[in-house]
Parts: C-alpha cells; sequence; structure tokens
C-alpha cells in the first residue's frame, strides 16, 4: 500500500474495469502502511501547527511542556500535540513515520491540487518545512522533528534534550 494521487487511481480503475475486471479502492489511515493522501495533509498541517505553537511559546519565555499540558484541556487538543509535541519536547525523534515519507506523500496532493486548479497553501506551506528539513540533514527523522527547522530559523530550540 502506498498513499498515490487518487486521479492515478481512477485511471488505473478506468483500466482494470475496461478489462472486465472490478477495481478497490480502500484508502485507509492509521501509518506508515495505512496512510492516503487527505489525512497527510491534515498530519502535516497539525504538527506544522503544534511545532510552531511551541516555537513561539518557549520563545516568548513559556516552559513548552507546561503549554502543551495546557493545550491538551482545550480546542487544541489532539492526538498530534499529544504524542507528537511530547517528541518535540523530549527531544526524541527516532523515526515512526519519516519526513522523506511524508514529503513524498504531500506530492499527490500537491500534484492533484494544481490539476483541478485548488490552492492548498498551507500544504504547500508544511511541504517547504518538510523541504527545509531534508536540507538539513533531517528527512530521516520522525515527522515531528519538523519543529527542527522552525528552531533552526529563529534561532532558538524548543526544549533541551533530557538526559536518558
Amino acid at each position: 500500500m502506498s498513499s498515490i494521487s487518487p486521479f492515478e487511481t481512477k485511471t488505473f480503475a478506468n483500466k482494470i474495469n475496461a478489462l472486465g475486471c472490478d477495481y478497490l479502492d480502500a484508502p485507509v489511515a492509521g501509518g506508515e502502511v495505512g496512510a492516503k493522501v487527505a489525512n497527510q495533509i491534515i498530519v502535516a498541517l497539525n504538527i506544522a501547527a503544534v511545532s510552531e505553537a511551541l516555537v513561539f511559546a518557549s520563545k516568548a519565555g513559556a516552559d513548552p511542556a507546561k503549554v502543551r499540558q495546557a493545550l491538551m484541556g482545550g480546542f487544541a487538543a489532539s492526538r498530534i500535540l499529544e504524542v507528537h509535541g511530547e517528541r518535540m519536547i523530549k527531544r526524541t525523534f527516532n523515526p515512526g513515520f519519516r519526513i522523506a515519507l511524508h514529503q513524498k506523500d504531500l506530492n499527490p496532493a500537491l500534484q492533484g491540487a494544481k490539476a483541478i486548479g485548488v490552492s492548498l497553501l498551507q500544504t504547500a506551506g508544511a511541504a517547504q518545512l518538510m523541504q527545509a528539513s531534508a536540507a538539513n540533514g533531517m528527512d530521516q527523522l520522525d515527522h515531528s522533528a519538523l519543529v527542527q527547522a522552525l528552531e533552526l530559523m529563529v534561532n532558538h530550540v524548543v526544549a533541551k534534550a533530557q538526559a536518558a
């Protein structure tokens, strides 16, 4: 399984149907083997948002762990804030889902959007943040390491690495 363009999926389905066979597209979400395009857009934007919020709060002098904890009690609460926010604070960027794979998965979204005349401004921004991460040697880290690209831009680290 892989994240592929929904337009390519339609082309494959038409070719298979023309041969008299049925084509089943079964989009799923939930990790490397289950990711599809719309899910990857949402996850990328949420990781970028959590990254920006923690960089902002930390640079302003707030304790990022306390900020994360407070945000978990409001509308900003999300699985991304819970899991990836903690990784950003604890500096644990061992790969679960690599930046390089997430970057690859955003390409069909951006290409598809161009083909149908849709502007995905925030997705393009997240893709550029991933590109900045890759350019700085972080493409094999977990996508929560996107925070490090923002940290480089503002010359401020959200949190110091914790001793093991």
